[in-house]
């Protein structure tokens, strides 16, 4: 029997160091074709950044490491700008194999590496080496037959017969501001569309994006690197200025000219999603407009380009796009809307008219997991007992039964549905209790653990664990008194009521995130509890996983009801016996940062201190889909932008300020930084800035990561004068 190890500090040395204590929790999971093998990947234990390709027999047996990252490349790759974008859009930080496709037939596995494509056996892990070339294969796929893959390379569409090993280049003339295949900036971060091109079901067509770059502004961005400074000159749609124009074609593998479907006069739209209907013979494209009040799901004939309306959403506010829409085989789709105040899911006929409503009620459907239609049961994730939670459900979709829970309650489930619906993958944690995935049959009975990860003597996180406190649940009044707002308050080891604290408020505060729920908490977190403080988060009206009146709370006036519910919440933390008023920090990164900024310059006064981290500080120096949606056109809605902006609130900033940017950030640019710098210093106002040379809009890197959380630590200790946990 291993012997439990006496109970140990958490330091950020640890933390930042090898194994990962959040144990080998498996990422990217996936079922074989057949059902047979689930895959995932998995952190080398040596170094928790390289993640390698594991399987395992859905049947029984142990897992095996069917491809080695480091036995493929040995050392890491520089890749290109498109590549290195793409990674950053899709919020990669991890190195090794970060992605990858099963082929149709559970045969063989497309493995992306450092910019070059392989296929791995799935009997034995052997690799067939697809491309080796200067130019990275971007957005690699295999065909949905298992004859071709495909990538964009150049910015130019290409597939790979893996018959004959023969390549073609399907367009040839994406240079410059041209591309095909390849979503854009604004796709890629704000509307989360990852790709840029779609196979058809029989493997006859592809449906490709034509971008057009010409019309966006040239945002010059200096790349400030620990080597010195390239100049990116990179098309950053700004609020309220051009976007790129995207087009659609469909073109036939078998030969013949492109068809190019026609998605209206009007080019100031966004293409959000593309889908091809379960025979191949419809094209779906759904368009939102500029303002995103209205998104229409138009269905192609994609021998024509001719196409029809066949459902149009529309919102005073704005409409949230999602990966929900589902086409079935029997010519009927699925649908997700939030026509009622709450997402809930709908079944339509092919053109369009409603059969029937699938689940109702004052509570939100996460996203559709899948559809087992043979069965008629559709699967989802929804928060529906309490927004703390996420659990996975099924309801019919042919009755009016209400859902039924297949996963318990008591924390955060995600799921991964097998193609027939008999099976899934289910992934959980809470707060005591990292992620764990185990494989699940339709009634939702464990049949086996892919990855158990248990918290024994043996864990990373072991010698840890005496030290590992309860952290406390909750609500608050919202700054109006109506709205309960849910908080998350973690106390650190040894905690004594009768004392009075320091409390570091980590906030976010923005649209799209949910921070406070029962799932293992950030281990960074617990750095503040060793060091004497408490830690605070509360989910302000405008974020997520409330219904879209919560969310729409700051619809053309972000950063005000925000501010207020964060302040409403601090002071009910500082009247609290254990809190010491006088000692409150608060931190965060990206709208956190803006949040931070917001905070310590309301006449509230009530930070003496502030983290504030890649920090948007002018709206109108962000992009068009995010901040549109919240605070309309720059022309029309000045009085927002200007109540919006960080800089002239700056003469009431209150409290010790440090600002961390990083110096090549291609999302919120470093000019953004910059500003809040200069007015500063021309106030002659001291504060503290740690700048990162070469980091984009997150901190990469273990070694960067320590000093990042070093620099938190010194400052807020310096500034707070937290006395450590016994």
């Amino acid at each position: 029997m291993a012997q439990t190890p006496p109970p140990q500090r958490l330091t950020p040395e640890r933390v930042f160091a090898d194994p990962s204590l959040n144990g080998p929790a498996a990422r990217g999971v996936a079922f074989s074709p057949d059902g047979r093998l689930v895959t995932y990947l998995l952190p080398k234990p040596e170094d928790q950044q390289v993640l390698d390709l594991w399987a395992v027999e859905t049947a029984g047996g142990q897992p095996r490491r069917l491809v080695d990252s480091r036995a493929l490349a040995p050392e890491d790759r520089v890749l290109s700008e498109a590549e290195r974008a793409r990674r950053e859009r899709a919020r990669v930080f991890n190195r090794g194999i970060v992605e990858y496709a099963w082929d149709t037939e559970g045969r063989q596995i497309l493995v992306p590496l450092d910019g070059d494509l392989y296929l791995a056996a799935a009997t034995d892990g052997s690799v067939r080496r697809l491309t080796q070339t200067a130019g990275d294969e971007v957005d690699a796929k295999v065909s949905p037959r298992g004859g071709f893959v495909s990538f964009v390379r150049d910015q130019n569409l290409h597939l790979i017969d893996l018959r004959t090993g023969a390549e073609r280049a399907l367009t040839t003339d994406g240079r410059g501001v041209i591309s095909y295949g390849l979503a854009d900036f604004i796709a890629q971060e704000e509307m989360k569309r990852s790709t840029g091109y779609w196979w058809s079901p029989d493997e006859a067509r592809i449906a490709y994006t034509r971008v057009d770059e010409g019309p966006v502004d040239i945002v010059p961005r200096f790349d400030i690197g620990p080597d010195g400074t390239t100049v990116v000159e990179q098309r950053y749609p700004r609020a309220g200025r051009p976007n790129a124009v995207t087009r659609l074609f469909v073109t036939p593998l078998a030969g013949g000219a492109p068809v190019e479907m026609d998605l209206g006069a009007d080019t100031d739209t966004y293409l959000a999603r593309v889908n091809w209907s379960a025979d191949g013979r419809v094209l779906y494209a759904q368009r939102q407009n500029r303002s995103q009040t209205r998104l229409d799901l138009i269905a192609f004939d994609p021998a024509t380009g001719r196409g029809r309306v066949v459902l149009s959403e529309q919102a005073p506010t704005w409409i949230n796009l999602t990966d929900d829409f589902t086409p079935l085989k029997d010519g009927t789709f699925v649908w997700s809307s939030e026509r009622s105040g709450f997402r809930h899911l709908y079944h339509h006929r092919g053109d369009g008219r409603l059969i029937r409503q699938l689940t109702s009620g004052a509570w939100p459907v996460f996203d559709l997991v899948g559809v087992d239609e043979a069965a008629g049961t559709v699967f989802f994730h929804a928060s529906k007992d309490t927004p703390l939670e996420r659990r996975l459900y099924h309801v019919s979709l042919r009755g009016r039964s209400a859902p039924t829970a297949l996963t318990p309650a008591g924390g955060w489930w995600s799921a991964v549905v097998s193609k027939t619906g008999r099976s899934f993958i289910g992934s959980y944690s809470d707060p005591n209790t990292p992620p764990r995935t185990g494989l699940y049959d339709a009634s939702g009975r464990l049949v086996r653990w892919i990855e158990e990860n248990r918290l024994d003597a043996a864990h990373p996180y072991a010698p840890f664990l005496p030290r590992h406190t309860q952290p406390e649940f909750g609500t608050v009044k919202a700054a109006d008194g109506v709205t309960d707002l849910h908080y998350i308050l973690m106390k650190p080891p040894g905690f004594d009521p009768a004392k009075r604290y320091p409390v570091i408020v980590d906030v976010y505060g923005g649209p799209g995130v949910q921070r406070v729920r029962r799932d293992w908490r950030p281990l960074t977190h617990r750095l503040y509890l060793e060091a004497g403080f408490l830690v605070f988060q509360v989910d302000n009206r405008g974020m997520d996983n409330r219904g879209h009146a919560f969310e729409a709370a700051l619809f053309h006036k972000p950063g005000q009801v925000e501010t207020a519910d964060q302040l409403a919440a601090t002071e009910w933390l500082k009247r609290q016996p254990y809190v010491d008023p006088s000692r409150v920090g608060v931190t965060g990164w990206s709208y956190g940062g803006y949040m931070v900024l917001l905070m310590m310059t309301d006449p509230a006064r009530a930070f003496a201190a502030g983290m504030a981290g890649a920090a948007p500080t002018d709206w109108r120096l962000y992009d068009t889909h995010y901040t549109e949606r919240y605070f309309g056109m720059p022309d029309v809605n000045r009085a927002g932008y200007e109540a919006g902006e960080v800089v002239a609130r700056l003469p009431r900033l209150h409290g010790e300020l440090l600002l961390v940017h990083g110096m090549a950030d291609d999302n919120v640019t470093f000019d953004n930084a910059t500003r809040v710098l200069s007015a500063l210093q021309g106030a002659s106002r001291p504060f503290e800035t740690m700048l990162y040379p070469g980091e984009r809009h997150g901190i990469r890197g273990q070694a960067r990561g320590l000093h990042l959380w070093r620099t938190y630590l010194d400052f807020f200790g310096r500034k707070l004068r937290p006395e450590p946990a016994p």
